[in-house]
């Protein structure tokens, strides 16, 4: 029996050293398998950003909250590590011979080369971008976080909110930090920015704390506990807490940014395109291969707006004219029918809530009818909600927040709802179908379900596959037979517009030195858009220059390879199967995505 435990006690201690040593080879140095690198890689650096610890839930499930307390480093320091452990993180990887892997695990592969490639390139210009703006930032950006994404299933949680709203004056600060870099390196936002970021900050601090966003969210939070999670007193001495932690912390930390803003107000005086950046064409030039995930020249792709806008005009004149409607810009007609009474809402509260049941009920209705054009379905659903009123100002039309990983928060389409006459009804369903199903929605919930694939595959973005698809998915719906109005078909039309002027536009402006007045202007005659809408599109793409490009070109790829594997299959085309195989494989370029469906084709030849 002592040989027994003897030989036990040895065979343990040998499982502990080779385990350790095992660990020590993986967390340190180049790990013997690749898929351990990956998995190494991702957990080093989700674990540096509670934030997205919190939105993921990754480790919830497993009663692993410790990070639900703090915030993402997002000081200077914290990003010249980041752009460092990326470097060496790529070194690494090239030492794996490309050569020892096929299938999934070549497709791998070269989705994680072609990434960390391609970040790696981007650290040139990590300061040419504006991280406070009118769209996004810490300013409006860790309000909605904490309303949307902290979710509260119990008293610990709701200290580590409070927690997390006495830290916001070291994010503030970190923030700052980084902007005086960019001051100093001559990178300025532009002269709009700076006003519509002062306005929306002032008008965030003007309501006495227990009427902001961050209490009364919290409130509601609370409210939905079951009465045996959470007594009355505990709520009210948790509520007064939040109360406590908006007026000392979070307001404060607001007026130190708002005042930083102030001070580099006057410097900010040009409202061109990154082109007035040092180094600024380069800077255009990595930003649409980077956003499109193709070799295309910002002038290629001005070109291809200027034949796509003609392309859909001409599609619009017919129903346009069928309208009785034959004078005037495409734009000015197309205002014409959405200032329709038959087209509008109410301008009230009631209206407002109609509007987002309306957008539920296509959403519920091109659901059930997927089954005949996908294989591959997502098992979460999708809410739609309200743009926050706080931010809805300077925020797009519309946009989706994916479900957690766990599945406890399902898929949001967030509607913006600050101008009814913004929402005509024949853009609801295009614009339903684009962020809902069988667009983001599909595309992001198939995607994080993927079985057999490392993380990373499930959650790297590549905005041209990602946008491209929402975009595709649109005409998808469109010959499903979801817009034969000829109404819901302008619909269409002008989101298609829309995304080809962007090629437009974008370009003009960062390219060509277009001004901001000339693109505003050229968007509203052809697209038919509100002014103030359109405003806040071209203000967007002058302070995220080329991601607005990645959705037409992205879909065009998409629609190019299914005729492409029409033609090559005839018979033998199955759009089902065609679909699997977009979404079957995650987010990847398009240069990859081409591959992909060429091997498809070739294999479904064979079969």
């Amino acid at each position: 029996m002592k040989k027994f435990f003897k030989w036990a006690l040895v065979l343990l201690l040998a499982v502990v050293v080779l385990g350790g040593a095992l660990f020590v080879n993986v967390w340190y140095f180049k790990p013997l398998s690749l898929d351990w690198y990956y998995g190494r890689v991702f957990a080093k650096f989700a674990l540096q950003q509670p934030e997205l610890m919190t939105s993921l839930r990754l480790l919830d499930r497993f009663g692993l909250d410790f990070y639900n307390d703090e915030f993402s480093d997002s000081s200077p320091a914290a990003e010249r590590e980041q752009a460092e452990y990326w470097r060496r993180e790529y070194a690494v990887f090239k030492r794996y011979d490309r050569e020892d892997y096929q299938g999934q695990r070549l497709l791998s592969y070269d989705v994680w080369d072609y990434f960390m490639g391609t970040q790696v390139e981007g650290m040139r210009w990590m300061y040419h971008n504006f991280p406070v703006n009118q769209m996004f930032g810490v300013q409006s950006g860790l309000p909605n976080f904490m309303a949307q994404q902290h979710l509260i299933d119990n008293r610990g949680d709701a200290e580590d909110y409070i927690t997390r709203l006495e830290l916001f004056p070291i994010k503030f600060g970190q923030v700052i930090e980084g902007l005086r870099i960019r001051e100093e390196k001559g990178i300025l936002p532009p002269r709009f920015t700076i006003e519509k970021v002062l306005s929306q900050m002032h008008d965030f601090i003007a309501a006495p704390p227990a009427e902001n966003m961050l209490y009364t969210s919290f409130a509601e939070k609370l409210d939905k506990l079951p009465a045996e999670a959470l007594g009355e007193d505990d709520k009210q001495t948790l509520l007064s807490g939040v109360s406590a932690a908006i007026a000392d912390r979070v307001y404060p930390a607001y007026r130190e940014l708002i005042a930083y803003v102030e001070s580099i107000a006057p410097q900010a005086t040009s409202n061109d395109g990154v082109w007035r950046l040092p180094d600024g064409d380069a800077y255009y030039a990595y930003q649409v291969r980077e956003n499109t995930t193709t070799d295309m020249t910002p002038d290629e792709i001005h070109e291809l707006g200027l034949r796509e806008v003609a392309r859909i005009s001409a599609e619009m004149e017919a129903i346009l004219a069928a309208e009785g409607l034959t004078e005037g810009t495409i734009g000015e007609r197309v205002q014409q029918i959405a200032g329709r009474a038959d087209q509008l809402y109410p301008d009230s509260d009631a209206g407002r809530e109609r509007i987002l049941a309306d957008y539920q009920t296509i959403i519920d209705e091109v659901n059930a009818a997927m089954g005949d054009y996908f294989d591959l379905k997502p098992a979460v659903g999708v809410e739609v909600k309200r743009v926050p009123e706080f931010s809805e100002k300077t925020a797009p039309g519309a946009y989706y927040q994916p479900a957690s990983l766990d599945g406890q928060r399902p898929g949001a389409f967030f509607a913006n709802l600050r101008d009814v006459t913004e929402i005509p009804r024949f853009g609801m369903r295009t614009l339903a179908y684009h962020e809902a199903i069988p667009g983001h929605h599909f595309q992001i919930a198939i995607t994080q379900k993927l079985e057999g694939l490392p993380m990373f595959r499930r959650l790297v973005p590549f905005t041209a596959y990602s946008e491209g698809w929402a975009l595709y998915a649109e005409r998808l719906a469109w010959e499903a037979g979801f817009q034969d109005e000829p109404l819901n078909n302008l619909g269409r039309l002008q989101a298609e517009m829309f995304r080809a002027v962007r090629l437009v536009v974008d370009t003009g402006m960062h390219r060509r030195h277009w001004t901001r007045e000339e693109a505003i202007d050229y968007m509203i005659a052809h697209t038919g858009m509100g002014d103030k809408e359109v405003e806040a599109e071209i203000e967007r793409y002058l302070v995220n220059p080329g991601q607005a490009l990645a959705y037409k070109v992205g879909m065009m790829k998409i629609l190019e390879l299914r005729e492409k594997a029409k033609r090559e299959l005839g018979d033998r085309f199955d759009l089902k199967a065609y679909h699997d195989q977009v979404l079957g494989n995650g987010a990847l370029p398009m240069t990859l995505l081409e591959r992909v469906i060429d091997e498809w084709i070739v294999k479904r030849q064979g079969a």
